[in-house]
């Protein structure tokens, strides 16, 4: 079930943006074997469920990379499979023997998607970073927080999985479209600082038209403007605001109770801290539910600002089935949705080499060559 049904993955283990990769591929129905390091590999696997979302709905094999034997194995693997995706460092799996090249031999149109933080070159390929290294460099950090108040990162979402994960899943996906018309595959160089750029394409526009000034906290989008932002209530809960179009911030002062004729003009800059000063008093005297009360429901553009317990409760989610229950593990439901190819529930997360002989004769090995692959250490 799912849009790439019959894709076939081989996913090199890593962490955060390339796991995420897989998990999205195998949400919308792909096959993505996992190949996990043969010394992650327990003796014995555990009677209770992987808890790891990001690992869910795959197979997992446990393999020896440093392993010649191992090696001669993937490439069987690789010469069946449509997609591969490694998070390493630029020139780790050349040295293994299962770069783009080595792997391009055995399957012309295989795509190879590759995941770093700094790309394949340039001054900072080869040095080690994290999220809020690669968001910081493409300038988007810069532009986050609150006036007189430094950068405050987004959590990793912008570079991790935002503009590394998914723009690897797209790349792939829009390589194997390439590699199915033509019959030729190529590599995709996706890198978290890249996508993170582009994520933030729009305020460069905005930048040239004079509507954003570099000064964090002083933009209509970035907590400068009292119409789009989050405000405390009585009972310490917050709620969130986007009032931007005319029409949707008249409707924000009637449900406020307050006359524009007293006000100053919306998009007056110099009177939004006083502005916001008075709204946020105003929210200051009703809890979040006599505002949910008051505002949902309407073109305000008003939400609860909802924690992760409560966050698969609301009714809408509910309604949408946002959430599901995998396991007894409560995470978001695969998106987005489709009419003719819908995806279905993913399978629990395995563990590292939970499925490495059964995927492995999916793959045309036969026993004995599985054993002799673990007698040579090969696989776990």
């Amino acid at each position: 079930m799912g849009p790439l049904a019959g894709v076939k993955v081989i996913e090199l283990a890593g962490i955060g943006p390339g796991p995420f990769c897989g998990m999205m591929l195998a949400d919308m129905g792909a096959d993505v074997v996992r190949v996990d390091r043969a010394g992650s590999v327990p003796d014995e696997f555990p009677d209770r469920p992987n808890i790891d979302v990001s690992m869910r709905g795959r197979r997992s094999i446990g393999v020896d990379l440093k392993n010649p034997d191992a090696i001669e194995m993937m490439k069987r693997l690789i010469a069946e499979s449509d997609i591969l995706i490694e998070g390493f460092r630029p020139g780790v799996t050349e040295r293994m023997g299962i770069g783009p090249d080595d792997c391009l031999a055995v399957n012309p149109a295989l795509v190879y998607g590759r995941m770093t933080g700094w790309g394949q070159d340039g001054p900072y390929a080869l040095a080690a970073g994290h999220d809020i290294n690669y968001i910081a460099l493409s300038g988007v950090l810069s532009m986050i927080g609150r006036k007189d108040e430094g950068p405050v990162p987004p959590l990793n979402l912008v570079g991790d999985f935002g503009g590394g994960g998914m723009f690897l899943a797209f790349g792939v996906v829009s390589a194997l479209i390439s590699a199915r018309a033509t019959g030729k595959g190529q590599v995709v160089d996706a890198a978290m600082v890249d996508g993170a750029a582009v994520l933030a394409s729009m305020f460069s526009t905005m930048r040239a038209t004079g509507m954003w000034k570099d000064e964090r906290g002083t933009n209509m989008l970035d907590t400068g403007s009292h119409f789009y932002d989050v405000y405390e209530c009585s009972d310490g809960e917050y709620v969130s605001i986007g009032s931007i179009e005319p029409q949707f911030y008249a409707l924000l002062l009637e449900k406020m109770e307050l006359d524009p004729a007293e006000l100053p003009r919306q998009m007056d800059r110099e009177q939004w801290p006083a502005l916001k000063a008075k709204v946020a008093g105003i929210f200051k005297t009703k809890t979040r539910a006599e505002w949910c009360e008051i505002m949902e429901h309407t073109d305000i553009c008003f939400a609860p600002v909802l924690n992760p317990d409560e966050a698969p409760t609301h009714p809408h989610n509910v309604a949408r089935n946002t959430f599901i229950d995998i396991d007894g593990i409560t995470q978001p439901a695969p998106a987005p949705r489709f009419s003719g190819t819908p995806t279905a529930t993913p399978s629990s997360p395995p563990h590292a080499g939970q499925n490495t002989d059964e995927t492995l004769a999916s793959f045309g090995f036969a026993a004995d060559e599985i054993s002799a692959l673990r007698d040579a250490g090969a696989i776990a």
